[in-house]
């Protein structure tokens, strides 16, 4: 889960000065980073969600080798329970550091997948890729392609499946929420239906950038989805990150820049897997009812 350089940093920093010097009324006034700490401590960061107790669906894992992104490319595609006919799908997209793995063994997305159809939610299925530690799901100067894998590549995989790949879902978390808005917009409402960005990394300029995430100034700049919301037009949008979060204000930002206003709200929490998974039953819920237009 991508996290800036500084924000690191500084919430070392934080930290000390909370244990040493008190002054909880500037952390209570969002001047120390220490809040997310003491919010978490105090039990007001909204908690964490719990992962259902239900048997997930079917799955199966694979891989193959990726010219648009020059390597192997392994993949994960969950169905909900029962489910084996023809459905839409939900690209999912990683945060930094992990495989498409983490999807299931970190977030538990196969069962909260498998609730959210239970409780009446229309189904679909989900297709976590790797997409690379650091790439952040863009074009790299050195020609690793995630857009163009998972256009061209991964997506004829899943039809094979007896998917339906005709207009999908995009979501992730973190490097991946980021991804999300950014490939969404990419490919435009023609080939997306929705978007579900959770806690997503959107930099404030690439100074503030975590190291790697851009290639240069103008990369960032190229790849920044807050350039050009309009982009999204068309695509149902949901954009949830915690107050707590490093990202909080620039989630908040894209939030306030597309209308009209996706779903999803700002609330109490920080880049957590407690907050995501709290996040995680509105997110299967509203990529099932976008997936089946009324």
């Amino acid at each position: 889960m991508g996290i800036s350089r500084r924000a690191v940093i500084v919430g070392g920093a934080g930290a000390l000065v909370l244990v040493v010097g008190g002054g909880i009324g500037l952390v209570e006034a969002g001047v120390l980073p220490g809040r997310a700490r003491l919010d978490a401590t105090l039990g007001r960061d909204g908690g964490g969600g719990t992962v259902p107790d239900i048997e997930p669906g079917p799955s199966i894992s694979g891989s193959f080798r990726s010219t648009a992104r020059r390597t192997t490319v392994g993949y994960s595609i969950l169905r909900p329970p029962g489910q084996t006919g023809t459905l839409p799908v939900a690209v999912v997209l990683h945060g930094r550091s992990v495989t498409h793995t983490e999807a299931v063994t970190g977030l538990h997305y196969d069962r909260y997948l498998a609730a959210a159809v239970a409780g009446g939610v229309p189904p679909f299925a989900l297709v976590t890729v790797d997409g690379g530690d650091i790439v952040y799901w863009h074009q790299r100067e050195n020609g690793d392609d995630p857009l163009t894998m998972i256009r061209d590549e991964l997506l004829p995989i899943v039809a094979e499946q007896g998917l339906r790949t005709d207009r999908i879902g995009v979501t992730g978390w973190s490097m991946g929420g980021y991804g999300a808005l950014l490939i969404g917009g990419q490919l435009g409402a023609a080939k997306v239906a929705a978007v579900a960005a959770i806690s997503p990394a959107l930099f404030a300029d690439y100074a503030s950038s975590s190291a790697g995430a851009y290639d240069s100034e103008a990369d960032f700049e190229a790849n920044d989805p807050r350039a050009d919301p309009t982009r999204l037009d068309g695509i149902q949008v949901l954009i949830d990150c915690g107050t707590d979060d490093p990202f909080a204000d620039q989630a908040r930002a894209m939030r306030n820049l597309l209308h009209p206003a996706p779903a999803g709200a700002m609330t109490g929490g920080a880049h957590t897997a407690a907050y995501m998974t709290r996040v995680a039953p509105q997110q299967m819920a509203f990529l099932g009812n976008a997936l089946h237009p009324a």
